[in-house]
């Protein structure tokens, strides 16, 4: 063999190493720039996430208080419309009653205090 085809045979290997070696460059160029563009978009996409959950919290907490207000409403109505109503509640404020009636009142039950031990 003469040395003229080991030359060549070199020179692509070196060639084919060069392309390899762009080839990982390429990749890992690529990589970098899907990293760059995730951390780009991934805090304003956590603000949101954020955003979502306590703007669900604040909508339970709107309906909990347009069911309150729905209730005061009706008691307000209640109280200028009906009597025998108006008459119960002014009794059992003034924890008053009537001849020959019996009152009842249920009383719900509170934990007991935990007790701490003493070290």
């Amino acid at each position: 063999m003469d040395g003229t085809g080991y030359g060549e045979l070199r020179a692509r290997r070196e060639a084919s190493i060069w392309q390899q070696m762009n080839h990982v460059l390429r990749v890992l160029l690529f990589i970098a720039v899907w990293l760059l563009i995730i951390s780009f978009f991934l805090p304003p996409y956590k603000k949101l996430q954020q955003n979502r959950a306590e703007m669900e919290q604040l909508q339970a907490q709107l309906n909990e208080q347009q069911q309150l207000l729905a209730r005061q409403t009706k008691r307000v109505a209640l109280l200028k419309t009906d009597a025998t109503y108006l008459e119960t509640i002014a009794r059992d404020s003034l924890e008053l009653m009537k001849e020959g009636e019996t009152i009842f009142r249920l009383e719900t039950r509170r934990p007991a205090p935990v007790a701490r031990s003493q070290p």
